[in-house]
């Protein structure tokens, strides 16, 4: 910055920023007031997930089973650049409790750098292969439609990788708002294009696609200003004479791998699902399970918020080792997601109907609609728990300990969850009500567990008997970002 800049913006590393102010305050304060904008951001994102089903499903249930399909491989990218964006977001929550500014614009280099390796790792392999990856997952006559969504979804991956980054970035050092700001910039204009790309312009399941990729195009346009050319952030990237660390490569990776495979998990989970479904019922199942899932998202947006923030609190105060301060982040968190979990249960279970019938209006996916209702009342039962899991992993993440928060996700959507759907689904034969029933229980019994794993680690930290990870940032520690 030149001189001029710097007299109209303070620098963040003499006086720090109101989002670094955030994280180091009462944990409490800290998680609400991080977790508000993330609310009203993927709240707006979750919405545009619905109205694209809805518009999808007026193209009929071929459609909505091509989504359903190419879930899975998307939600692997998603994945990935959530892990190297929880990696990233956590190092520099630490390094902000650690007080260590220069070990916070260092994680942030070396964060972007990644990103642009594996963007182009993942881009190329997934959209050369498309046709063949849906044909062996099954889509069946959905297959065409699915390649036809995924290969222009798979031209996006570069910026799709690059917003959960920059807003894992952001979180990290305490600054919600801008994330909310993009997030909500994006989904309004996915909102707006979907309808005029599927119908006004007759592009149909490609349209929905191509909404998708320009939505988060105009989100990287103001993410990039506010990092690389406003640079009022608390991070700054300096390029010059930057060197990699395999020090801080390591810390990001602690995280980021696991958070990635665990993302990868449930994507894997999902495609067992679907494999499943597809035995005991029909695609239709599977469009069943593509359009259910999308409300339950938008249902436990609330939770989703709340665990971001709980990375960041958590990260800074174990930076700070401040470990009461982490406890009590943790606990409220629960409690505030057990409360806000089973409010979103009751309306969910009582509104099925309705909300079944929103998304089953076309003459193609009318016969849709009692299996969905089921579908919603059976899986809204495990909202209350989900914060006991959700939030214990967003702990271990941000004290540095991924490895934990992917035995948990394991244990819960692979073992678990997969292991009460094919009893109940296929061995005492209940079907789709079988599948739905299986989906809870694994969820909730995961919930607890890694609750309970959670509360012994934490109570270890503070009477002494465990120790903090090797090579997290720590005040005068060696991770100097120089």
């Amino acid at each position: 910055m030149t001189d001029q800049s710097s007299s109209q913006h303070p620098s963040p590393t003499e006086h720090g920023t109101e989002g670094t102010r955030t994280l180091l305050s009462d944990p409490k304060k800290a998680i609400i007031k991080l977790s508000l904008p993330m609310m009203v951001a993927m709240t707006l994102l979750t919405a545009y997930n619905l109205v694209d089903a809805f518009w999808v499903a007026g193209l009929g249930s071929d459609a909505l089973a091509a989504v359903g399909f190419t879930f899975p491989l998307f939600f692997i990218i998603i994945g990935l650049a959530n892990g190297l964006g929880v990696g990233g977001g956590a190092a520099i929550s630490r390094m902000i409790g650690a007080r260590n500014k220069a070990g916070a614009d260092n994680v942030a280099v070396h964060t972007m750098i990644m990103l642009a390796v594996l963007a182009v790792v993942v881009t190329v392999p997934f959209y050369l292969l498309a046709g063949h990856l849906f044909i062996l997952l099954g889509a069946g006559s959905a297959a065409g439609m699915a390649a036809e969504y995924g290969r222009i979804l798979f031209l996006g991956t570069a910026a799709i990788l690059f917003t959960n980054v920059a807003y894992a970035i952001l979180r990290g050092e305490g600054d919600a708002k801008r994330p909310m700001y993009a997030m909500a910039l994006g989904a309004v204009g996915n909102i707006v294009l979907d309808p005029i790309l599927i119908y006004t312009l007759d592009m149909g399941i490609a349209g929905a696609a191509w909404a998708t990729v320009l939505s988060v195009l105009a989100s990287v346009g103001l993410l990039g200003y506010w990092l690389f050319i406003k640079r009022d952030t608390y991070v700054s990237f300096r390029w010059s004479g930057f060197s990699p660390k395999g020090s801080i490569v390591a810390d990001i990776l602690r995280v980021g791998i696991p958070a990635s495979v665990e993302q990868m998990t449930m994507a894997l989970s999902t495609l067992v699902l679907n494999g499943i479904i597809v035995l005991v019922a029909s695609t239709d199942g599977v469009a069943v399970y593509s359009v259910g899932w999308r409300v339950i998202m938008i249902a436990v947006t609330p939770l989703i918020a709340i665990a971001m923030a709980v990375v960041a609190v958590t990260g800074a105060t174990y930076g700070a080792r401040t470990f009461d301060q982490m406890e009590s982040a943790h606990l409220y968190s629960v409690r505030l997601g057990f409360l806000i979990g089973g409010v979103l249960a009751v309306a969910t279970y009582v509104l099925a109907p309705w909300i079944a019938a929103v998304f089953t209006t076309a003459e193609g996916s009318a016969h849709l609609a009692p299996d969905l209702t089921t579908f919603l009342q059976v899986m809204c039962l495990f909202y209350p728990m989900v914060g006991f899991g959700m939030f214990s992993s967003s702990l271990f993440q941000g004290t540095g300990r991924g490895m934990n928060s992917l035995l948990v996700t394991i244990l819960r959507t692979v073992v678990l969850t997969i292991a009460f759907v094919w009893v109940l689904a296929v061995y005492l034969g209940l079907g789709l009500s079988g599948i739905w029933w299986g989906i809870a229980a694994g969820n909730m019994l995961g919930a607890v567990t890694g609750y309970l794993w959670a509360r012994r680690y934490t109570l270890g930290l503070i009477t002494g008997q465990a120790e903090p990870v090797a090579g997290t940032a720590s005040p005068g520690g060696a991770s100097s970002g120089r």
